[in-house]
């Protein structure tokens, strides 16, 4: 199984999202990550999902989504060329004696801690998804109480951008 990043523009309307996850989920896809935004054409919306699968399955799973009316584009990313990023918001039990520790390995990660009280710290990071696994692991020794990770969303490099023409 080989993990797949595609990037699909569509027409901003209730119920895409639910549409085009569900192909997915009908054609034996794991979703391993899904995330929808805004983009700069307010009548368009971009879904970014990560999924893993055989490559003739992925193939066969991007016509069938190009083929959906809400479809206007359907591409897949090549992580080489592309920008993977993923927003990971931790609260970790700090007390006087960690909390110098987990400031060090924030600062290490280059991530913030946004939020301080009494038992614990909110550590932010942004990052590429193998980023965001090692600084999990380094964690991994100090008690997690809650975490929460927003899917990637991707980008193309360079100043080429996809025609939302079908």
């Amino acid at each position: 199984m080989q993990k797949h990043y595609f990037s699909v523009l569509v027409e901003n309307h209730e119920g895409v999202l639910a549409r085009v996850s569900s192909l997915f989920c009908q054609r034996g896809f794991n979703i391993d990550s899904l995330t929808a935004s805004a983009t700069n054409d307010p009548n368009i919306s971009r879904i970014t999902i990560t999924a893993s699968g055989d490559d003739q399955a992925f193939l066969q799973i991007l016509k069938q989504t190009e083929k959906l009316v809400e479809t206007k584009m359907i591409f897949s990313l090549d992580p080489s060329i592309s920008l993977l990023r993923e927003l990971l918001l931790v609260k970790v039990q700090a007390d006087e004696k960690n909390r110098g520790e987990l400031h060090d390995i924030a600062q290490i990660y280059k991530a913030k801690i946004i939020d301080l009280s009494i038992g614990s710290m909110v550590i932010e990071l942004t990052g590429e998804p193998d980023k965001i696994d090692g600084f999990l692991q380094v964690l991994s020794p100090y008690t997690v109480l809650e975490m929460c990770r927003t899917g990637i969303t991707a980008l193309e490099r360079g100043s080429s951008s996809h025609l939302l023409n079908k």
